[in-house]
């Protein structure tokens, strides 16, 4: 036999045997929560994402792409739901994900929690306010410009109102907690429903993320109707967090998940995927917190409680 004849027949033969090969067993599906709240998850196409090259590039969204590209072997869906439906089907024992969730105490009870990055600035809480009612809220601002929750609490002919299954972090739900506050149910589109209440005069103010505020008003014909002024509280959200229905399926899906961070974590091309991520959008001060808790998240073990 030459050796022509020999190396094509042994081509032939791998390719037959790669052929025949079965596919790699899926390690599972990961189902996950997804509302449209942007810039930091969008329905890009008008619609829940039905497939990962459906994913916005906003914060959330963004980050989840990079994230699930460190997954190799699992399966992504993407379920609309509401917190509530969030609780509810995993309280039943169904098994779902979410980027979108703040990790509090009650939570604990249904779901695992682990965290992908630390506090961005554009994830401070600001008191969003109609700006005819800005002088109103001049009493609750020290000099450092910053509106101090706990004063504007004490005035109840300032009306609060916010989500009713919407968690903000430790110390706002706290002091949220001491005051008759009013919580009103929405559905997947949990900012643009209140901030359409809030610019309808159904309440003085609001609590959200000024990006959230920018690209709702972006869509509206007074853009100028609304002001989020920076609070004293809003430096204390948390790290973004991950969850998963507390679970069998759950809890390989969170280790799946807090093993992919720490991958990207001690990439060595950091640098690329942060760009991937963030785009220009990031700020100095957020380049040094997300590497200082990339640098330790590289060294240490699963973080999933």
């Amino acid at each position: 036999m030459s050796l022509r004849v020999f190396v094509a027949a042994l081509t032939a033969a791998f390719a037959t045997f790669a052929a025949a090969a079965p596919a790699p067993a899926s390690l599972g599906t990961i189902r996950w929560v997804v509302q449209d709240v942007p810039p930091h998850f969008t329905f890009a196409q008008g619609h829940a994402p039905r497939s990962v090259a459906e994913l916005g590039r906003g914060e959330v969204d963004g980050f989840m792409r990079v994230l699930i590209a460190r997954m190799p072997g699992w399966q992504h869906e993407f379920v609309e739901a509401s917190t509530a439906r969030y609780e509810a089907e995993s309280r039943r024992g169904r098994t779902l994900c979410s980027t979108l969730h703040v990790r509090t105490p009650e939570r604990l009870q249904w779901a695992w929690f682990s965290h992908l990055y630390p506090p961005l600035v554009s994830r401070e809480i600001h008191v969003v306010v109609r700006r005819e009612l800005l002088d109103r809220l001049a009493p609750a601002r020290p000099e450092d410009g910053r509106l101090q929750l706990a004063e504007l609490l004490k005035r109840p002919e300032l009306r609060l109102i916010v989500a009713r299954d919407r968690a903000f972090g430790a110390q706002i739900d706290n002091l949220l907690a001491q005051h008759t506050v009013a919580r009103i149910p929405v559905g997947t589109k949990l900012g643009s429903q209140v901030l359409d209440m809030l610019r309808a005069g159904r309440m003085d103010y609001t609590l959200e993320y000024p990006t959230v505020l920018h690209e709702y008003l972006a869509r509206q014909s007074d853009p100028g109707a609304l002001v989020a002024l920076p609070m004293a509280e809003g430096l204390s959200t948390l790290l973004a967090t991950v969850s998963c229905s507390r679970t069998p399926e759950g809890r390989r899906a969170i280790e799946a998940i807090d093993a992919a961070v720490r991958d990207l974590a001690r990439d060595p091309r950091r640098e690329a995927w942060v760009r991937e991520w963030r785009g220009d959008r990031s700020t100095p001060q957020d380049l040094r917190r997300l590497n200082a808790y990339m640098d330790e998240r590289a060294r240490g073990g699963p973080r999933i409680e």
